[in-house]
């Protein structure tokens, strides 16, 4: 009898389901070259290197980008709660990031702000 379980991405033990050179290649790629990476790597797997990938903040997106290319019972089996969460991530429409730029061009300060009379 073998007993299914779910991942977790707080789950030590878990393992990387590819080889570390595809996980790389997806690192490097763009989303139509990711794609492209994905095709032959079966979808079971594609839930469980999305979780993987999801679990590490680093490559937090493109565990995100990895689970678009899954269905949403695929995610469920998989991961549960996590998969679920992972799957509607998926399906949110993209926002640019602007990492390293401001907007507003308000200041902040930590001393309060000053009134003069």
């Amino acid at each position: 009898m073998t007993q299914d379980r779910t991942l977790s991405i707080d789950d030590p033990a878990l393992e990387c389901p590819v080889a570390p050179d595809v996980v790389g290649r997806l690192i490097k790629a763009d989303p139509e070259g990711a794609v492209f990476l994905l095709e032959g790597i079966p979808e079971a797997t594609r839930a469980r290197l999305a979780v993987w990938l999801y679990g590490r903040s680093h490559t937090h997106a493109i565990g995100v980008r990895v689970a678009s290319t899954c269905d949403g019972a695929t995610l469920r089996r998989t991961a549960g709660v996590v998969g679920n969460a992972l799957f509607d991530l998926s399906r949110r429409p993209q926002v640019a990031t602007s990492q390293g730029t401001r907007s507003g061009g308000g200041r902040i300060s930590l001393g309060g702000s000053l009134r003069r009379a």
